[in-house]
């Protein structure tokens, strides 16, 4: 009785790969292999890069949002005083600031005041948001206070007034200038109440990453934010950070309790929930588009063995009058598609590694040779296209690449196995 031989053995490989190199003149399909492995490295490529972009993107949006806004704002639904006249925000902010700090999982608790103004400078003017916070409070924000892309000196924050650097660059004012917020809601005078104008020198400017909040944003002095907004013995609202964000949700019920009867909170998932949830919806969408990309790079194997199967119908009845079996026979030209398959999938996963790891200067090139103006940040949020690598992205594009690759190729392969050797010979 002949003895069987192992699935993939040595010969098996040996013809799959001499069909696979062979000219045109030979019988061999190497141009419609060269077009399967390209059209599924360029899939490949397309593919992890769309998924880098879009971690990069949602993780420097979230990142920002993080590092320069409150994880979660408590803020007072108000009280009636006696006299009748509505009081918001919260008068014993400091207790109120205490025990919120005192809740596990957070890692600070700040009183703020909150206004809007015009900001002027010269002949240059613009509506801006001013945040009224302590210098210890602020020296804590990651992408504000302390170790963030800033230059000026923070500890001179209690001498004047800090800006977003979007605010420096469109009043042409820099660290030692003076600027002037103007608020509607100044002095009550018999006359009714007329704006309050106060003048400030520009100790400290920062740069978040994100252009809404570097175009807007200005910190003032706690004290003096209370005496500008006339808010004096009141904190509009508490700002939290926690050590968890993205679970800031378990810490709901604790933090009302903390904060007492009649607070309120709004949380980063809050405020920015709808973009990240379009984020989400706009992911699965293109993974299925490029998905779809890949099946049709994926079908081109299909064209490329069907072609090379009919060629070798010959060889393929010599080779089972010789004692190969249907099985040696499917391996043969499953090693065919599937090779074609694994060196593009291979292929483009590098290319694709490559791209997010050179991304800056890959765009650079491109904003260079476009001439400039590809990226605005006031449409985009953030200053730069970013790209972030993750495992998880590469594994399920390659997963998806093989696999296409693997299922499509059984079914021409499939066909080679099954020919008759008698009618393959019949007219040689």
């Amino acid at each position: 009785m002949a003895k069987r031989t192992a699935p993939f053995a040595g010969f098996e490989w040996m013809i799959a790969w001499r069909y696979l190199r062979a000219r045109r003149a030979e019988g061999g399909v190497s141009v419609m292999t060269w077009i399967s492995l390209i059209g599924i490295t360029l899939a490949v490529f397309a593919l992890i890069a769309t998924l880098a972009v879009r971690a990069g993107f949602r993780a420097e949006f979230v990142d920002t949002i993080l590092g320069a806004n409150a994880h979660v704002t408590v803020y007072s639904a108000g009280r009636v005083t006696e006299t009748g006249q509505m009081i918001r925000g919260f008068e014993d902010y400091d207790a109120v600031s205490e025990r919120v700090a005192a809740v596990p999982g957070v890692t600070r608790a700040a009183p703020l005041v909150k206004g809007q103004v015009m900001v002027t400078a010269g002949e240059t003017n613009l509506g801006a948001e001013v945040f009224g916070m302590r210098a210890e409070d602020l020296k804590s924000i990651p992408r504000v206070g302390i170790g963030a892309d800033a230059f000026g000196d923070i500890g001179r924050y209690d001498e004047g007034i800090a800006i977003g650097s979007g605010i420096a660059r469109e009043l042409g004012v820099t660290v030692g200038d003076r600027i002037r917020l103007i608020s509607p809601n100044g002095v009550k005078t018999a006359f009714g109440t007329s704006p309050r104008v106060s003048a400030y020198e520009v100790v400290y400017v920062f740069t978040a990453g994100r252009y809404d909040i570097d175009r807007t944003r200005i910190y003032l002095p706690f004290a003096e934010a209370q005496s500008y907004f006339n808010r004096e013995g009141v904190a509009d609202e508490i700002e939290v950070m926690v050590t968890e964000p993205e679970e800031v949700d378990a810490l709901a019920l604790p933090l009302m309790q903390a904060a007492g009867e009649g607070s309120m909170l709004w949380t980063w998932r809050d405020s920015a929930g709808s973009f990240l949830r379009a984020l989400d919806i706009e992911d699965n969408v293109m993974f299925i588009i490029l998905s779809i990309l890949v099946l049709i790079a994926a079908m081109n194997i299909i064209s490329g063995l069907i072609m090379l199967v009919k060629n070798k119908g010959r060889d393929i009845g010599i080779l089972r009058t010789m004692g190969l079996t249907e099985g040696s026979i499917l391996r043969v030209f499953f090693i065919c598609g599937a090779s074609t398959g694994l060196i593009g999938t291979a292929m483009g996963v590098l290319l694709g590694c490559l791209f997010a790891i050179y991304i800056d200067p890959i765009f650079s090139l491109v904003n260079y040779v476009a001439g400039g103006g590809v990226w605005d940040p006031s449409i985009r949020g953030i200053y730069a296209l970013p790209a972030k690598l993750q495992p998880v992205d590469v594994l399920s594009a390659v997963s998806l690449s093989l696999g296409l690759s693997f299922i499509v190729t059984l079914f021409p392969a499939r066909r080679a196995a099954r020919m008759n050797p008698v009618e393959a010979l019949r007219y040689e």
